[in-house]
């Protein structure tokens, strides 16, 4: 039998610090808290805001279209739909081109609750960008948008 060899803890710290992957991860949930917090007062988390944001189109989208645009696989979307369609903020209702699918529609109510979450996004956005000083804020988010 062979004997396990661990690795050193300087390999530990070496993909600590140079791991892609963990330091998305935990900018990710800093930043979730950050918006979940910043976003409290107006009834919504970050990722509600986000889907709901999804929704704010010409034409309602198919679940398809959100759940690629959010990198969400259907069933977790449909999850976490279902509160907010609850509180009245979107529909989901028939695909008039293919009665199979579903298309999302944010209701009027659902429309109020974004204008005024806006301004809130919009200030706490500003602070993130300013905690960014000394770096590209639009590099940064083009880099990611080229990751996903």
């Amino acid at each position: 039998m062979s004997k396990l060899v661990d690795l050193p803890y300087e390999t530990t710290k070496y993909v600590h610090d140079r791991c892609l992957c963990f330091a998305t991860q935990r900018a990710a949930r800093a930043l979730a808290r950050r918006f979940d917090e910043a976003l409290r007062p107006v009834g919504l988390t970050n990722g509600q805001f986000s889907l709901l944001m999804s929704l704010n189109r010409p034409e309602p989208p198919s679940i398809s279209a959100v759940a690629s645009l959010l990198a969400m696989d259907r069933t977790t979307l449909t999850a976490n739909l279902k509160p907010l369609e609850r509180r009245g903020l979107l529909e989901t209702t028939v695909d008039p081109s293919d009665r199979r699918g579903r298309r999302i529609v944010l209701t009027r109510d659902g429309r109020r609750l974004l204008r005024k979450a806006m301004p809130v996004w919009e200030r706490e956005h500003a602070a993130v960008d300013q905690q960014l000083a000394g770096t590209d804020p639009a590099a940064l988010r083009a880099g990611l948008r080229a990751l996903a």
